[in-house]
């Protein structure tokens, strides 16, 4: 049996280029173009093959080594002619003939053989995507001719590892039990979750834990909108009028989804890749009461003006915080509001209301230096957060959404807004 060297090829005029796979092992069989290393340069990542049939003897390189043109890889035992007839016919499967009673057992031994020394077909851009997705490519079943892997096979294999991982969380934490009571450290108060909670916090869960949330933060300028909205006094009485800013907010809201339509959908299954994409304009309005928080709809805010807007706001409040409202009124919105406008903060990160995929939060507005025309002047800036669902919602598109929320909230919109 002759012993083979393989060693690097001519890759130009790289030198000292980086291993980042090695995609053989010992006792491996190659054949003839196999691929056994990959190598990264600051440019590409490009697979060397095999030139010669054989049987890996030793392995001289690993992961994390700098080659050159020349640099010893592996030592390869060439295989006769003779051997490699016994190579192809192996006893075990001499043994599936002789018998069907064995087959199942013997098909899973063939099965796991295979297993051993089992290397996935991708390109170098693939295995670099699985790389820096942390995903070890050779357990990731490929969908294309022969097996090969692409991007969209390990998409799909991250998802199914990150719902098992959820799955499995759950099932710990619902193991876990405290080692100690409270009450062994002190006086202690048992009390009721409330109801309104406690219906809300698997919805919650959900949320959190089935949608990639992202959160873009950024301010408005509502400085003209401010002095309008305080502007406003009633025809008939001369009064000033009492309409909140949300009032305001949830008519720019509605005026930004009407142009970026994907805020305005919902996904009830990835898998099946449909999205829908609602024509109505319901908003959902989080109200704090004493029994937790609520999210009823505004509906068909497209068609209200201020006045009328500001009215159904105070009436969902009031019958959230008294229950009487309807369940129903509860679920079908578009786009959820969630203001600490009136409480305080600035920032946070709201989660967003399934089946909805983005929620805007609102912090308090403050008064600030900001940088105009060549100096700095007082403009009372709108804190905004607004999560979305990475999964129909990039980031470019988020970012172009709070300008368009910005613009409706801004000087050349405020007017427009009351109507």
């Amino acid at each position: 049996m002759s012993v083979i060297e393989i060693k690097v090829p001519n890759i130009g005029d790289f030198k000292d280029v980086e291993v980042i796979e090695v995609l053989v092992s010992e006792g491996q069989t190659l054949k003839k173009n196999d691929p056994i290393i990959t190598i990264e340069s600051d440019k590409s990542s490009v697979e060397i093959p095999s030139n010669f049939e054989g049987k890996i003897k030793t392995l001289k390189t690993k992961v994390g080594d700098k080659v050159s043109e020349g640099d010893l890889i592996l030592i390869l035992e060439k295989i006769n002619e003779a051997e490699e007839k016994i190579e192809k016919k192996p006893t075990i499967e001499k043994n599936i003939k002789k018998t069907q009673e064995t087959k199942p057992e013997i098909k899973k031994i063939l099965t796991d053989q295979n297993k051993v020394f089992n290397i996935s077909s991708a390109s170098p851009k693939v295995r670099k995507f699985a790389r820096e997705l942390g995903v070890d490519i050779n357990q990731v079943a490929g969908s294309e001719r022969k097996g090969r892997v692409v991007e969209e096979d390990i998409k799909l294999f991250v998802a199914s590892k990150s719902k098992n991982l959820v799955n499995n969380e759950n099932k710990s934490n619902e193991k876990i039990k405290q080692e100690y009571s409270h009450s062994e450290f002190g006086e202690v108060e048992i009390k009721d979750i409330p109801r309104v909670k406690k219906l809300s916090s698997k919805y919650l869960m959900n949320s959190w834990t089935n949608i990639p949330h992202v959160t873009n933060h950024d301010e408005a300028d509502i400085t003209e909108l401010e002095e309008f909205r305080t502007s406003l006094t009633d025809i008939y009485t001369g009064e000033k009028k009492k309409i909140t800013p949300l009032a305001f907010i949830v008519k720019a809201l509605t005026a930004s989804l009407k142009k970026f339509p994907n805020f305005n959908s919902s996904i009830d299954d990835i898998d099946v890749g449909k999205m829908t994409v609602k024509k109505y304009y319901h908003i959902g309005i989080a109200v704090d009461t004493p029994h937790g928080l609520m999210v009823p709809k505004l509906r068909n805010a497209d068609n209200k003006n201020i006045n009328l807007i500001s009215s159904e706001l105070k009436n969902l409040s009031d019958q959230c915080r008294n229950l009487k409202i309807d369940k129903k009124e509860l679920f079908g919105g578009s786009m959820t509001i969630t203001s600490l406008g009136g409480i305080g903060g600035s920032f946070f990160t709201p989660i967003i209301n399934f089946p909805e995929v983005a929620i805007l939060g609102i912090g308090r507005s403050e008064k600030k230096q900001v940088f105009l025309n060549g100096k700095f002047i007082t403009r009372t800036m709108l804190p905004l957060s607004l999560s979305y669902d990475h999964r129909i919602i990039d980031g470019a598109e988020a970012a172009r959404f709070n300008n368009e929320l910005k613009e409706n909230l801004g000087k050349n919109f405020a007017y427009k807004l009351a109507v």
